[in-house]
């Protein structure tokens, strides 16, 4: 073996930071040129790659409050300070830094969880969107629109029984000029789905729906290639709602179709 050849296990614990940039210039060639000629530390390297650009996309930085931040410039000033008479003794002063660094601790691991939360939270909300995404615009082709053809709520709803773990709810707004198409059944996450079609001018809305256990959640907005989301819970039931119709009138839209479902 030269000087520049590499085993796997010398590699593995190095790619990390390889792609932290935190190599010298030498070790970080040897590790690439391992990497060119190895499937498997090329597979690895690329998984590192992909969780340090889902970290960067996710987390959130958290500011120390201000009540700490005060306390550790006190103590770091009366730690320069000539000795006063009455000054704390040396082990009351270490009994402070401990105290300091615990607080520290204790925030830093309360932040890493709420940042973890957060990011699994917008990770899982990222596959959802994407998910219904794909199942809207598959829709979209021809034939693939709706199972049950109907502008009459009454043959609509009555149409998913037995098909999914809900019977979603299908106010009427021809009035209010959102037309309704008719239902599909179609898949999100691997669960069955219940779809309501509506239209707008040309543009289809879907409103998809599934059991989705845990306290209710306000509308939330989102855009991702040229489409926009409104998603919400309530009563144990996940509503996304997806249209290529603009922000405003999709918002409108939303508020009507909650309206109606609360008016049942």
């Amino acid at each position: 073996m030269t000087d520049t050849d590499m085993s796997c296990d010398d590699c593995r614990p190095m790619l990390e930071a390889l792609v932290d940039d935190e190599l010298a210039p030498e070790e970080a060639a040897r590790v690439r040129t391992h990497v060119a000629s190895c499937v498997e530390c090329a597979r690895t390297l690329e998984s590192q790659k992909d969780l340090s650009r889902l970290l960067q996309d996710n987390l959130v930085h958290y500011d120390a409050p201000d009540v700490l931040k005060a306390r550790i410039r006190s103590a770091l000033s009366q730690s320069v300070e000539s000795p006063q008479p009455n000054a704390a003794p040396p082990s009351r002063l270490r009994q402070r830094w401990i105290g300091l660094a615990a607080a520290g601790i204790a925030i830093a691991v309360a932040s890493s969880a709420t940042t973890l939360v957060v990011m699994r939270s917008t990770t899982t909300e990222r596959t959802l969107a994407s998910e219904v995404l794909t199942s809207h615009v598959r829709s979209l082709m021809p034939g693939h629109l709706v199972d049950v053809a109907s502008n009459d709520q009454h043959n609509v709803k009555p149409w998913f029984n037995g098909k999914v773990a809900l019977s979603p709810p299908v106010p009427r707004l021809d009035s209010l000029d959102f037309r309704l198409i008719g239902g599909r059944l179609d898949y999100v996450a691997g669960q069955a789905a219940a779809v309501v079609v509506y239209a707008r001018r040309q543009h289809l809305i879907d409103v998809y729906a599934w059991p989705q256990p845990g306290s209710d959640v306000g509308a939330s907005s989102r855009s991702s290639q040229g489409y926009n989301f409104v998603t919400w819970r309530s009563g144990d039931v996940e509503f996304w709602v997806v249209s290529d119709l603009n922000p405003r009138e999709l918002s409108e839209f939303v508020g009507l179709y909650r309206g109606g479902v609360a008016s049942r």
